[in-house]
């Protein structure tokens, strides 16, 4: 238990525990390893998170939903990732994302069928390492035309339109400012380059702008706001998989102690090895830690404070503790944890995607200590 909570949020804690398992376990357990989830199945998932009231914390008041806090969610997103599920991930309904706020064309057209289902999004920002210069667009009366590249779009090959960062110049090449735009992924000029699978199993897409016309009604919000809205985004879901990482780390202990518990050839179990409990130990402390960092990070977001840095420091941390949780855990069970199937095998390759998605973590590291020396942001 998270310490500190609300009694309001202890009962949350209760109800998310005993929803995993009346509906997520059971089901999970009928489910072959290669199996794919059947859309049968993701809707009667979504039905009992809907029930359940999970379904809309994620989403607007405007559309029925009932936002829960950071904090709220940051254990809940532990929680669901401690059940280590393929299932957990259509508990949370659709939230409005970068779109937050849109109005006018760009809410009737794109926000609105997205929270209603209808549409689908992704969030294009990574530029190509060899590009020349980053994704830019320059201002044609009240057209954008847009050319460049984004080389890590995830889940873009399926969606129905990308919101991407660009760089905008006035027609005489002059700087404008950022922004975030949104564009038709089937709209002329936008040349899907090719698509890939990474070793954690996700699904990402490259993308091509080449002279793209878009009606400057569609930069979200205004120009010169691209950047910051594209952070702040980005800060939520860097929260997200800290709380993710940490959940893998919980798992992972309950999963050793199982193991550390049981019958072994030596005679007598490898919990009673003192080597074995010193290395346990560290990966109890070191998750215990991690969680301390995760849950003050999402009262500090909750408190309205300039949170950069502590989100910066939450999600490295975070991740590179799970790293290290979860390779001492493969290292403990032994060979078998490295056989495709396995359930540590599979943290393992998931697991070490999280030091690089939404900010790679060296990278993270240079813009805390940028923060903190030329912009004073943030405590850390």
């Amino acid at each position: 238990m998270v310490e500190q909570l609300s009694i309001e949020l202890q009962q949350v804690v209760v109800e998310a525990d005993r929803f995993l398992e009346e509906q997520i376990y059971p089901r999970q357990a009928q489910l072959e390893a290669s199996e794919a989830v059947s859309e049968t199945l993701i809707k009667e998932i979504i039905d009992a998170s809907k029930k359940a009231g999970f379904f809309y914390k994620t989403q607007p008041v405007e559309y029925g939903g009932s936002p829960a806090s950071s904090l709220e969610l940051t254990v809940l997103r532990e929680i669901w990732s401690k059940a280590n599920s393929r299932l957990t991930g259509y508990l949370f309904g659709p939230g409005p994302g970068i779109l937050h706020h849109a109005r006018g064309r760009l809410k009737e057209h794109y926000l609105d069928p997205v929270m209603k289902g209808e549409k689908r999004g992704a969030f294009g920002f990574t530029e190509p390492d060899k590009s020349d210069r980053p994704t830019w667009a320059r201002l044609s009366g009240d057209q954008l035309i847009i050319n460049g590249q984004k080389s890590y779009v995830t889940g873009g090959a399926t969606a129905d339109f990308l919101s991407i960062l660009v760089n905008v110049e006035h027609p005489d090449a002059s700087k404008a400012g950022t922004a975030m735009v949104v564009v038709d992924r089937e709209a002329e000029g936008v040349v899907l380059e090719k698509s890939f699978r990474s070793m954690e199993g996700g699904g990402h897409s490259s993308f091509l702008f080449e002279d793209v016309c878009v009606p400057r009604t569609q930069i979200i919000g205004e120009l010169g706001e691209g950047l910051p809205r594209a952070l702040a985004n980005i800060g939520n879901v860097r929260l997200m998989i800290a709380a993710q990482a940490t959940g893998m780390c919980l798992w992972s202990l309950s999963f050793i102690e199982e193991h550390l518990r049981a019958p072994h050839r030596s005679g007598s179990p490898l919990g009673d090895k003192e080597g074995v409990r010193l290395r346990y130990a560290d990966m109890r402390i070191k998750t215990f830690a991690a969680r301390s960092a995760l849950f003050r990070t999402a009262r500090i977001v909750d408190s309205g404070e300039n949170s950069v840095n502590e989100v910066i420091a939450a999600k490295v941390f975070c991740t590179e503790t799970a790293g290290e949780v979860i390779d001492m855990a493969v290292q403990l069970v032994g060979g078998q944890a490295l056989v495709e199937g396995h359930p540590l095998e599979n943290l393992y390759r998931r697991v070490r995607s999280l030091r690089l998605v939404e900010g790679a973590n060296d990278l993270l590291r240079i813009n805390l200590v940028k923060g903190r020396l030329e912009l004073n942001k943030g405590t850390v």
